[in-house]
């Protein structure tokens, strides 16, 4: 009992720790999707951060980020203290985010390799939208998520062609050069990201330390996996 009331207590301390930091620094979680980006959500969740509506989200990105308009966005970040998945993980976003709010910080999630990655984003929507088969763009054309053709925009945004949509090559690429261009951009301003694969021994702790906080928890919770 004492051990529960304990760790209550805690959580009661970083929850308040998270609301007192609420007006000063902004979260945004730029890696790509399958990278444990909703693990990294549920643990700012945890600890009393307010997590900005996801649905919301890929709503902006289908109505403005696919036309390159950021404004909206960044409007709809006065809103929350996380943002994660798309369109914070998409290309160029975390530059108009970097202006719009200077003091704020990135963590970028990333597997063990880009192969790992590839293999659980096409697992991923073969489960979700290819009834056990990697989609075909049809399949993604006629997939109801958000509206018919809003998956086919999401996976497009690898360069990839219309009779492969999920070619192997050309999605590891943009995976490689998509990561490499977040490190470049801060490559002078390390405090301001933290480059973290959630699998890796210590990721919870360096987390943690990362944003200056104290946690009742041992690691991060798991969601999603594939």
């Amino acid at each position: 009992m004492m051990r529960r009331v304990k760790k209550y207590l805690a959580l009661i301390k970083a929850r308040h720790q998270a609301y007192a930091s609420a007006d000063e620094i902004k979260y945004f979680c730029v890696g790509r999707n399958k990278t444990g980006t909703s693990s990294l959500m549920k643990a700012f969740e945890d600890l009393g951060f307010i997590v900005g509506n996801q649905r919301a989200a890929e709503l902006l990105t289908d109505r403005y980020y696919f036309f390159e308009k950021f404004d909206p966005i960044i409007e709809f970040c006065k809103s929350a203290q996380v943002f994660q998945d798309i369109p914070f993980s998409y290309p160029e976003t975390f530059k108009h985010l970097d202006r719009a709010f200077p003091n704020s910080k990135f963590i970028l999630s990333i597997r063990n390799d880009a192969e790992q990655w590839y293999r659980s984003i096409t697992k991923f929507h073969a489960k979700m939208f290819g009834n056990g088969s990697i989609p075909t763009s049809e399949d993604l054309l006629n997939a109801t998520y958000i509206r018919k053709g809003f998956m086919y925009n999401t996976i497009k945004i690898h360069g990839t062609p219309e009779d492969d949509p999920y070619n192997k090559e050309i999605m590891i690429a943009h995976y490689n050069r998509y990561n490499q261009s977040v490190i470049d951009y801060f490559k002078d301003r390390p405090n301001d990201l933290l480059v973290l694969n959630l699998a890796e021994k210590g990721a919870y702790q360096y987390f943690i330390d990362y944003i200056g906080m104290q946690s009742p928890f041992p690691d991060f919770p798991w969601e999603n996996k594939t």
